[in-house]
């Protein structure tokens, strides 16, 4: 295994709060996890390694607050890269919105019958996974007067030690749950091992909420660290 080091020492200057640091590291890991590939649409497939999106949702899903912003710099992998394949019991039909409005206005409770909408789906997932999220945050327009990346990271530091989330982090699939807490053990043993990933999926762009466009870019594991930071992104 190949130790890394952390060198982000990222800082957000804010109006009359001078420079502040505001990276963090996070510790997640699992037992499964699927990072679904777009592409694949009869069989799920995972990513090799978890997502820059993947990872700004897990700390979503630990605090935030709309005066910050996540920004996902590094993601580094602690365990070997392994496949399994499963199969697992899925809804295939969804209940649309429309159909719900049309059944509040004709007073109807609405309902989708799971037992008649039930099929089997194959999925090649990874398994025993163990990364550490390597993230910093920026201020946003909704930042109150008060707030303070300072503050912020108080905050979030609070709840990885207590272990508090507004709803279960999880691996891609919320049947995947993720455990989680800050890294605090200095350098970070990820594994020795280089290989191009291909394109994979950054962001979604919510500029526009009506077409909402996913971004990718051109992945590489160097050294068992996903470098995030700038990269180029196609639509």
């Amino acid at each position: 295994m190949r130790d890394t080091t952390q060198k982000s020492l990222y800082h957000s200057s804010v109006p009359g709060k001078g420079v502040v640091p505001v990276s963090m590291l996070i510790e997640v890991w699992g037992d499964y996890a699927c990072f679904s590939r777009p592409e694949m649409k009869v069989e799920r497939v995972s990513y090799d390694v978890m997502t820059p999106s993947a990872a700004r949702g897990l700390v979503e899903a630990v605090y935030w607050h709309p005066g910050m912003r996540y920004c996902i710099d590094k993601i580094y992998v602690l365990s070997p890269i392994r496949f399994t394949n499963i199969r697992r019991n899925e809804v295939k039909a969804t209940l649309l919105s429309s159909a719900v409005l049309s059944a509040v206005r004709s007073g109807e409770a609405p309902a989708l019958y799971t037992g008649q909408e039930i099929q089997q789906r194959a999925a090649m997932v990874l398994q025993d996974v163990h990364y550490v999220i390597d993230c910093h945050f920026e201020m946003t327009e909704n930042a109150a007067p008060g707030d303070n990346p300072g503050k912020f990271q108080d905050i979030l530091r609070r709840r990885l030690t207590r272990g508090q989330c507004y709803h279960a982090p999880y691996l891609g699939c919320r049947e995947f749950p993720a455990c989680f807490r800050e890294w605090t053990s200095g350098t970070i043993p990820a594994i020795d091992e280089t290989r191009e990933l291909g394109w994979m999926l950054y962001d979604l762009d919510y500029s526009d909420r009506e077409n909402i466009q996913p971004k990718f870019f051109r992945a590489r594991l160097e050294h068992g660290v996903l470098d995030c930071r700038n990269p180029e992104v196609v639509r």
